[in-house]
């Protein structure tokens, strides 16, 4: 799995298991839909660590429950 998509499902996990939209999920992390929307349908290829940030803030987690997944513990290189 890339990062990107591991982003993706991380955030898709988080939304289902609080029961909550991207919509919600934007309003909740003060950001514009669309931003959240081109995490989510792969338009943004390297979503800024300030946008991830707030996403957090969002759903009251810290950066570091966000990245302590099994969507981040394998992985892919990104330099090939």
């Amino acid at each position: 799995m890339d990062t990107v998509s591991a982003i993706r499902d991380r955030i898709l996990h988080l939304c289902a298991e609080r029961n909550i939209t991207i919509n919600k999920l934007a309003t909740l992390s003060a950001l514009p839909p669309s931003s959240v929307k081109n995490i989510l349908y792969g338009r943004s290829q390297d979503p800024k660590i300030l946008t991830i940030k707030k996403i957090c803030d969002g759903l009251d987690i810290t950066l570091i429950a966000f990245f302590n997944s099994p969507e981040f513990a394998a992985l892919e290189p990104e330099i090939k």
